[in-house]
């Protein structure tokens, strides 16, 4: 076989080397001994587009307590005397003429109070409703922001700005753009993980996967969603018969294969499928002791509400701190149990209750291991619901509504921002969600104005055009 000097160089270049090694050897090396994947030469592990930061960073991972539905404010942060006062009386025609309103369209108006008490938590005497007790006993380390705005009326859009930054679907979520910028810190988990639950006292809200799709950046920066129940990743057991040592060649074999698809199309998703591939094989010994819950002590089990492996919200968040110890970058925890058209009393109540033990046991559990101040977690949903009754419910609203933060780099005990004597309005320090985004990169180390990637001639990044640092919610 007569050989040109390009066929030379392609055959004694790097990725023929780890073509013929196998790329998966070196894997199999790193789970037998942890680390060796970071120092082996060639292997094509992202480390980050950014290089250095732009700034000291605060945290290091964030979770996400993602409440889909759309809380009412009004029944949980954002008390209003006022609004009681005016129960069943005529919604003031200033506040809503000319306002987007979802099914309330065309519809009598008229004020529902707010159905829960609140109280004082915390010597910060923070204002937090009567439905959640276990968040007050950390009312101390959260910082809420009552003023909050957001641009879509309806579930999906409202998600989508909120996880990618706009209302075009298909763009990157805001987990693929960590990676992309930092890179991960785990080789044997995604630095990317997704868990849902489905809550008892409301519309179980559908969550589309393009909510944590990377867009147009690279398929390997998306995000991966565990299942709660049963298998957390199908397949993740292997078939009977099949070794490890079998399974291995497999992957070296199809990783060759690619390698060489690679060298003569010059596809960069074909390295994020041969990292997908190594991926796949070391989750299938990493994900077993993940999810494995037996070995907490059953005090940690009875902080968080649960037994374990039960699909539970709670469940998911003593997961959740799993995660971040082996070092997952973005943990997102969708309850789909907040859309409260109807039975606004009991139902948020009840799905209060879904959540409350767990949000403060997660906080809990952080500070005792250490890892409190180099986390963000952040609570909240799409948007809030109207002072303005649809029945025995509310409809949704997003104008204003609210969310709480803790972990690293936030100032405890503090709320920012407020929404009118109605509650309708964000009216005092407006945070946006392009606004949120902006603040939580630069906690992390970034400024969201120079994450960027070119995509079709533009240099796009997460917040588009807008956003400014919280500067008012940092410690």
């Amino acid at each position: 076989m007569t050989m040109n000097i390009q066929t030379l160089n392609d055959l004694s270049n790097r990725r023929t080397f780890l073509g013929r090694a196998g790329l998966g050897s070196i894997a199999l090396a790193s789970l037998l001994k942890p680390g060796a994947l970071q120092a082996a030469p060639g292997v094509d592990r992202w480390t980050g587009t950014l290089g250095r930061l732009h700034h000291t960073p605060k945290i290091k991972r964030i979770i996400h307590l993602y409440m889909a539905g759309g809380p009412t404010h009004l029944e949980t942060f954002d008390f209003k005397p006022e609004l009681r006062k005016m129960d069943g009386k005529g919604m003031p025609e200033s506040f809503t003429k000319g306002q987007p309103i979802a099914q309330l369209q065309n519809k009598e108006l008229k004020c529902m109070g707010p159905q829960h008490d609140f109280q004082h938590f915390g010597q910060s005497k923070q204002y937090i409703s009567e439905i959640f007790p276990h968040i007050g006993t950390v009312a101390d380390d959260i910082a809420i922001v009552r003023s909050m705005r957001t641009d879509a009326i309806n579930h999906d859009p409202a998600h989508t700005l909120m996880n990618t930054g706009t209302l075009i679907s298909g763009r990157p979520s805001i987990g693929s753009w960590m990676l992309y910028g930092l890179g991960a810190e785990t080789d044997e988990l995604p630095g990317f993980v997704v868990l849902s639950s489905i809550g008892k006292h409301g519309q179980s809200q559908p969550i589309s996967a393009r909510q944590w799709h990377s867009g147009f950046l690279p398929s390997r920066f998306q995000g991966v969603e565990l299942r709660s129940v049963g298998d957390p990743v199908l397949y993740v057991g292997r078939p009977g018969g099949v070794t490890m040592g079998r399974q291995r060649d497999i992957v070296e074999t199809i990783n060759k294969l690619n390698l060489l698809h690679e060298r003569a199309t010059r596809d960069p998703e074909i390295r994020t499928r041969i990292a997908q591939y190594e991926m796949a094989f070391r989750m299938q010994t990493s994900v077993p002791d993940l999810v494995d819950l037996a070995g907490e002590p059953e005090s940690i089990r009875e902080m968080y509400g649960t037994k374990g492996a039960d699909g539970s919200f709670a469940a998911n968040c003593l997961l959740a701190r799993r995660l971040a110890e082996r070092g997952v970058r973005f943990i997102q925890m969708y309850h789909r149990g907040w859309d409260h058209h109807g039975s606004v009393k009991s139902k948020v109540a009840g799905t209060a209750g879904e959540v409350d033990q767990a949000c403060a046991a997660l906080i809990k559990d952080l500070k005792q291991r250490g890892m409190f101040e180099d986390t963000l977690i952040m609570w909240g949903g799409e948007f809030g619901r109207t002072p303005m009754a649809q029945g025995n419910g509310r409809d949704h609203h997003i104008k204003g509504f609210s969310m709480w933060f803790a972990g690293g780099g936030i100032k405890g005990g503090t709320s920012y921002g407020s929404t009118d004597e109605l509650g309708y309005n964000a009216v005092d320090d407006i945070v946006h969600v392009n606004d949120l985004q902006a603040t939580i990169l630069h906690l992390l180390g970034i400024d969201h104005k120079r994450l960027t990637f070119k995509f079709q001639g533009l240099d796009m990044r997460l917040t588009g055009i807008a956003g400014n640092v919280v500067d008012g919610i940092l410690a």
